[in-house]
């Protein structure tokens, strides 16, 4: 009797892991909900940075849309890390800290082993059209926007075929044309600002 009560509990147990893990792979595979009052920001627009975030560099600039609360943003940091690697000599790259909590610069650096320029300003995601994280953007040096949109369709960045972000910055380094991207480029997935939540 006893065996029987503990074989169906731990029955139930598996399920109720594997339900729980099957909700979370299928909520966080779902678009992002579109914020009612969201204002589309089209490739090709100025983007008028306010004063905190005025870039002196010549370089395009790429503006990593961040939360470290955000399972999504946690996973991709590693990806992130790889593009800071591979074009950090061509790219000026930036994390925008979205986040109700408080961080430092050196908190950001620290805990996720990178050296890059963190800014704190909650406006520049509006401003660039950004209504999720993790996001990319990139900015050609007169601040002009070149794309804004997913790392990949993988939530683990791990399929090579849509690396968004990285084919964005191949193209706007070694190409005179302007990236198209297919819908899971463009539409967010991931973490909604600015409470890190998914539906």
């Amino acid at each position: 009797m006893k065996k029987g009560i503990v074989i169906l509990w731990l029955a139930a147990l598996f399920v109720a892991i594997g339900i729980l893990f099957w909700r979370n792979e299928w909520v966080y595979n779902l678009p992002t909900p579109v914020p009612a009052n969201y204002k589309v920001v089209s490739a090709g627009a100025i983007i008028d940075l306010p004063a905190s975030a005025k870039f002196t560099d010549t370089r395009p600039v790429f503006l990593h849309f961040f939360n470290p609360a955000c399972p999504c943003s946690k996973f991709n940091m590693t990806h992130f890390k790889s593009l800071v690697k591979e074009y950090g000599k061509d790219v000026s790259f930036e994390i925008v800290v979205q986040s109700n909590k408080k961080y430092t610069v050196k908190d950001i650096q620290d805990k996720f082993g990178i050296e890059v320029p963190v800014l704190f300003d909650t406006t520049l995601a509006a401003i660039c059209g950004v209504y999720s994280t993790p996001q990319a953007v990139i900015l050609d040096p007169h601040q002009q926007l070149y794309y804004r949109g997913n790392y990949n369709r993988s939530r683990y960045c791990s399929d090579k075929k849509t690396e968004y972000a990285r084919i964005a910055l191949d193209t706007y380094l070694h190409s005179n044309t302007p990236a198209v991207f297919d819908q899971y480029a463009l539409k967010a997935y991931g973490c909604q600002l600015p409470k890190c939540t998914k539906p």
